[in-house]
C-alpha cells in the first residue's frame, strides 16, 4: 500500500497543501524551518494517530487558525483506503477511515504502517529508558494487537496503582493493591514475552542491516533487560510493596525495560562517533521496517527526515542503494541540500518526484514521469 494523495490543511506551520506522490521515491527540499519535517510528521499522524514530535494535538494547529486537517489517498491490491482526521481547538479530535470514524484509536495502529527516521531518534541512546520502551512499542505494537491492548492495560492499572501509592500507608486499601498486582502481572507477562520473542528475531537483522550500511567495519550489540527476567512479576510486586509505599510509585515491572545499545563490546552512548551512532540508528529503523513487513506482510512507509546529517557519502550512497533495491516500496525523504538529491536522483532508476518546501508551501520541482 503507498499514499497516492495527501491533503495538509493548517497542520504547523502549513496552511494548505495538496501533493500527488510518487509510489516509489519522493523528496522534499528546502531550507531549515520551512516545513519539510512538518509533512513527514503529517504523515506519520495518519498511521500512528498523533505526531511524532508533539504530545499535545492542539500545539499542531497553525498559529491563528481553529482547527488542523489531514486527509490521504492510499492505494494497495487494486482499491483505494481513506483516512482523514482533524481537531478542533479545546475540541475532540476526529479519526476516520473510510468515512467511518474510528470508537478508539488503537484499532488505526498497523493498518498503514510506517517507520519513520529523523535527527530527533538521538534520544534513543542519549535520553531515559522510556525513549528504547517506545521503539520497542512502535515495531511491536503495529502488528500484534494483543500486545498493544496489553500495554494500554497494563499502563492503566500502573496509574490507578501509583495514585493508591501516593496515600498514607493507612489509607490503602491493600486488598485493591493485591488485585492490580495480579493484572499487571498478567499484562506484564504478555509485554514481557512479545519483547523478548521481537529481540530474538530483531537482533541477526539489525546486525546484518547495520553492516552494510558500515561496510562491516563494527561490531554492533542490542541486549533486552528487564525486571521480569527475575522471575514471576506479581511475587516482585509484593516483595517490592513496602519499597514502594515509601517511595510512592511502582519500582518494579516491565515499564522500567530497557535496551542496551552496543558498539565493539561497548557502551555507543560513550564509545560511538556521531557517524557511527547515526548508523546504528538507521539500522534499528531499517530492521524495525523488515520486521514489521514480514509479520503484516506489507511494506511499511519510510519517512526519511535528513538522514544526511553526519553521514559521510559512502555509508549514504550505501543506504541509499539498500533502500531503493530491496523492495522498501515508498520513501519520503527530506535534505536541506539540493545539489545532493540532484545527484541521489541521477543515480536511481526508481519513479521519483522532486518537491520544493518553502514557508509551508509546497512545488512540485522534478519527476521521473516528465
Amino acid at each position: 500500500m503507498h499514499l497516492k494523495h495527501l491533503t495538509v490543511s493548517n497542520f504547523k506551520n502549513i496552511e494548505q497543501v495538496d501533493i500527488d506522490c510518487s509510489p516509489v521515491l519522493n523528496c522534499f527540499v528546502g531550507n531549515n524551518g520551512e516545513g519539510k519535517t512538518n509533512l513527514l510528521d503529517g504523515i506519520y499522524y495518519l498511521s500512528m494517530c498523533k505526531s511524532k514530535f508533539v504530545a499535545s494535538d492542539y500545539v499542531n494547529i497553525r498559529d491563528n487558525e481553529d482547527f488542523f486537517m489531514l486527509k490521504a489517498t492510499y492505494s494497495g491490491q487494486g482499491q483505494e483506503e481513506c483516512v482523514s482526521c482533524g481537531i478542533k481547538r479545546n475540541g475532540k479530535k476526529s479519526f476516520k477511515y473510510n468515512s467511518k470514524e474510528y470508537k478508539k484509536l488503537s484499532e488505526h495502529i498497523g493498518v498503514i504502517p510506517l517507520v519513520f527516521i529523523t535527527p530527533s531518534d538521538i534520544s534513543l541512546i542519549n535520553d531515559g529508558s522510556e525513549e528504547r520502551r517506545n521503539f520497542l512499542n512502535t515495531v511491536i505494537a503495529q502488528t500484534d494487537r494483543l500486545y498493544l491492548d496489553a500495554l494500554l492495560r497494563y499502563n492503566n492499572v500502573l496509574v490507578n496503582r501509583n495514585k493508591l501509592l501516593k496515600n498514607k500507608i493507612s489509607d490503602i486499601d491493600f486488598s485493591l493493591v493485591d488485585t492490580l498486582n495480579e493484572r499487571m502481572a498478567a499484562y506484564g507477562k504478555v509485554i514481557h514475552e512479545r519483547r523478548r520473542a521481537l529481540i530474538e528475531s530483531f537482533l541477526p537483522v539489525f546486525q546484518e542491516i547495520y553492516n552494510v550500511v558500515s561496510g562491516n567495519k563494527e561490531a554492533v550489540g542490542l541486549c533486552y533487560r528487564s525486571d521480569a527476567d527475575k522471575g514471576d512479576l506479581k511475587l516482585l510486586l509484593e516483595q517490592n510493596l513496602e519499597r514502594d509505599c515509601f517511595l510512592q510509585h511502582t519500582s518494579v515491572g516491565v515499564h522500567r525495560d530497557d535496551l542496551i545499545m552496543e558498539l565493539n563490546g561497548r557502551l555507543l552512548k560513550y564509545s560511538g562517533s556521531q557517524g557511527q551512532q547515526k548508523t546504528y540508528l538507521i539500522a534499528m529503523k531499517m530492521a524495525q521496517f523488515r520486521i514489521i513487513k514480514q509479520h503484516s506482510q506489507m511494506a511499511p512507509i519510510l519517512l526519511l527526515d535528513d538522514i544526511f546529517d553526519k553521514l559521510d557519502v559512502t555509508r549514504v550512497e550505501r543506504l541509499i542503494s539498500f533502500v531503493t533495491g530491496n523492495g522498501f516500496g515508498q520513501i519520503f525523504l527530506t535534505d536541506s541540500n539540493k545539489s545532493r538529491l540532484d545527484h541521489l536522483l541521477q543515480k536511481t532508476v526508481a519513479d521519483y518526484r522532486l518537491f520544493d518546501v518553502c514557508a509551508g508551501n509546497v512545488t512540485l520541482l522534478q519527476s521521473s514521469q516528465q
